[in-house]
């Protein structure tokens, strides 16, 4: 062919395909952000769970906050978040306000209640539910109190003042807490009760801190207080050489906090888990029962804004449970967590399942 005849019938080909729309490049989907605020109990697990999980599927994002388990419940009940953490079940009057809202247990926690004595050098103290509730009612002013010397024989306690710390923000740490003293000690029922926020009794020299963090920080700084902080800063507090105790619990035993007591308590209770899963681990019968144990929340809305967020919420929470991913020994054992029961897991599955 020639170049004329070639060009000739080059060039119509070539003006129809510039006259042809163009195809844009198809951009990748944008990633699904799943927003978690709340327990700071919770938080360094989230922390955790949030950078593996991130990296194994990249099509997801994770934001965490710890702003305490009071805000967690209602960002999600009023829907600013997707994941509401929380050491406190919902209330009856929320869960019949709000029944779309799920609240579904991805682990089991505990709580210790710690102190700044000095001369000690972190000794375990035994103290039990009636002293602790005559401690932050004021009822109990000093260490050396005859209640807390009938418990510690041989142990010198200081007559120094006690400066109670508690919570100032919602808190399922609260939550928790203040269950142990209302199921222990009548008079506290009765006066006080529980909740994540309760009216504290007024104590001369008290000190509210927010988080556990904040607890962590009195603390340290004010030596002979009191406080009650959530397992995963256990490092923290043994890093500032701060005293843990033995709680006594429903058998009239004094127990440290291991995982083994923790077990024990939750194998207790856990075979009454509704299917809601509202259920207090606190208290739990058993010789060997650690009494400060609880489920660990999310809450979540069943309805979600679009179907695709729905799916990358299901496969997250799906996979925070799972035995050899979320729920492996590499991250509960890092913060104190103990894993689910198969029959517990069970149940939050079949909740997970309805969100969509």
């Amino acid at each position: 062919m020639s170049p004329r005849r070639f060009l000739t019938s080059a060039v119509p080909a070539l003006l129809l395909a510039l006259a042809l729309p163009v195809s844009p490049l198809r951009a990748a989907p944008r990633p699904v952000v799943l927003s978690e605020t709340g327990s700071t109990l919770l938080y360094p697990l989230f922390n955790l769970w949030a950078a593996r999980y991130t990296r194994l599927v990249p099509a997801t994002r994770i934001t965490t906050e710890g702003t305490g388990s009071g805000t967690g419940i209602a960002q999600a009940v009023s829907g600013l978040v997707t994941l509401g953490a929380s050491d406190a079940y919902l209330s009856d009057f929320l869960a019949r306000r709000h029944p779309n809202l799920l609240n579904i247990p991805l682990a089991i926690s505990s709580q210790m209640v710690n102190y700044h004595l000095p001369h000690l050098d972190g000794r375990a103290l035994r103290l039990s539910g009636p002293v602790l509730a005559a401690i932050y009612e004021g009822r109990i002013r000093r260490w050396n109190a005859p209640a807390i010397a009938a418990l510690n024989p041989g142990v010198p306690l200081p007559a120094h003042r006690i400066v109670v710390v508690h919570r100032s923000d919602g808190s399922g740490d609260t939550f928790i807490f203040t269950q142990y003293l209302t199921f222990t000690t009548p008079g506290w029922k009765q006066r006080v009760g529980y909740g994540t926020t309760v009216n504290w009794p007024a104590v001369p020299g008290e000190i509210g801190a927010t988080g556990n963090p904040g607890m962590v920080e009195a603390l340290h700084t004010t030596p002979y207080a009191i406080a009650y902080v959530g397992v995963s800063y256990a490092s923290a507090i043994r890093r500032e050489h701060l005293g843990t105790a033995r709680l006594e619990n429903r058998a009239g035993r004094f127990v440290a906090l291991t995982p083994a007591t923790v077990e024990a308590a939750a194998r207790a209770r856990v075979g009454s888990t509704p299917a809601d899963e509202r259920l207090s681990l606190v208290d739990a019968p058993g010789a060997n029962a650690y009494p400060i144990v609880n489920y660990e929340y999310v809450m979540v809305r069943t309805h979600q804004p679009s179907a695709r967020t729905a799916r990358a919420l299901r496969r997250f929470l799906n996979w925070c449970l799972a035995s050899r991913e979320g729920s492996a020994p590499a991250f509960l054992d890092a913060v104190g967590f103990v894993r689910l029961p198969k029959a517990v897991r069970a149940i939050s599955r079949h909740q997970i399942a309805r969100i969509h």
